[in-house]
């Protein structure tokens, strides 16, 4: 026996269809080049500005530090470590690629992702010979100074804000809430501190000393970095060992940075140190982007169908809701 379908249904179904259809062509005129349903789209090389065969890649770190996917309407984007990764990879495989631009635009993320980003700058700096100079913009603190560390060079903008070198523990506790709303969560646990750092109490004193020494000895490992990578800072620990922020001007007096300059010292830095004499400025982005400059900072720019439709334009704030260690300045939070 064959079901039929009633017009209602056959009308539903088209107007899905039509929708769906809207939505491709929309895409594919924004310069999409990925099936509507498919994944990321691969890298393709794009010349920022500059001529001849020697190549400087713009990377840029945006955003808080995370490899966590991103979701999307109908798929996730890659984390930000899995894209900055990726493209480091594909310098790699470039003989033409002499230096790498990291462009720091970030208050810090996850104590691992942080400590990741650095560890493969650094393993991609021995592994190829290319210089890395990273470029500080508008915030480059604790967890964006941390992967800062691994350049070759830093360069402040004249406004950057860095520092905040230090690591803070965030955890949510809803213990009084649960207390007025008449609601308690019973736990059995085979140690005293097995649900330590739990938002449903309030910790106690032995827990807090706890947590403290974990902090202290994550925070000696990001100091230790300042030290072994920043020579000039010997000495001038009291000026940012308190996880206090600085500008730009406070941070070169700290040893903290090379020296004060735009995207143009930056590169006159990786010039430098390459040793050529011009560096064509190239980025990999998964869409092309029309007047592309080295402040277009988006892998995939704005209108092509990546984006999520909702975005409360909080960074950090997710961060904020997840407990966990972090190098992280967070003024959205009040911190």
């Amino acid at each position: 026996m064959i079901a039929s379908h009633s017009p209602r249904h056959g009308a539903r179904s088209l107007l899905v269809l039509a929708l769906l259809l809207a939505c491709s062509a929309l895409l594919a005129g924004c310069g999409a080049r990925s099936s509507f349903f498919g994944g990321p789209d691969p890298f393709g090389e794009e010349t920022v500005f500059g001529r001849g065969r020697d190549k400087a890649v713009l990377i840029n770190v945006n955003g808080v530090i995370d490899n966590r996917p991103k979701s999307g309407l109908f798929r996730e984007r890659p984390g930000m470590v899995q894209e900055v990764v990726a493209q480091l990879r594909l310098a790699a495989q470039d003989p033409d690629v002499k230096a790498v631009l990291v462009a720091i635009d970030s208050p810090g993320g996850g104590v691992t992702a942080s400590d990741v980003l650095y560890h493969e700058l650094m393993r991609h700096r021995e592994r190829t010979g290319q210089k890395v100079v990273a470029l500080m913009m508008d915030t480059a603190a604790s967890g964006g100074y941390y992967t800062a560390l691994a350049a070759d060079r830093i360069v402040a903008h004249p406004s950057t804000v860095t520092g905040s070198i230090g690591v803070i523990f965030l955890r949510p506790e809803v213990a009084g809430l649960m207390d007025k709303i008449g609601v308690r969560a019973v736990v059995s646990k085979s140690g005293d501190h097995k649900d330590m750092g739990s938002p449903f109490r309030e910790g106690t004193d032995e827990e807090r000393a706890l947590f403290q020494s974990i902090i202290a000895d994550m925070n000696g490992r990001f100091q230790g970095l300042v030290r072994e990578r920043r020579p000039a800072s010997h000495g001038r620990e009291a000026q940012f060992a308190d996880a206090r922020i600085l500008t730009a001007r406070q941070a070169l007096a700290a040893g903290l940075v090379d020296r004060i300059g735009y995207f143009e010292d930056a590169l006159a830095e990786a010039a430098s140190l390459t040793g050529a004499t011009e560096l064509r400025v190239v980025t990999y982005r998964r869409d092309p982007l029309p007047g592309a400059t080295e402040y277009a900072t988006a892998t995939t720019p704005a209108g092509s169908g990546r984006m999520a439709l909702v975005d409360l334009g909080l960074p950090g704030m997710d961060a904020a809701s997840r407990a966990g260690f972090h190098y992280l300045w967070l003024p959205e939070a009040g911190m």
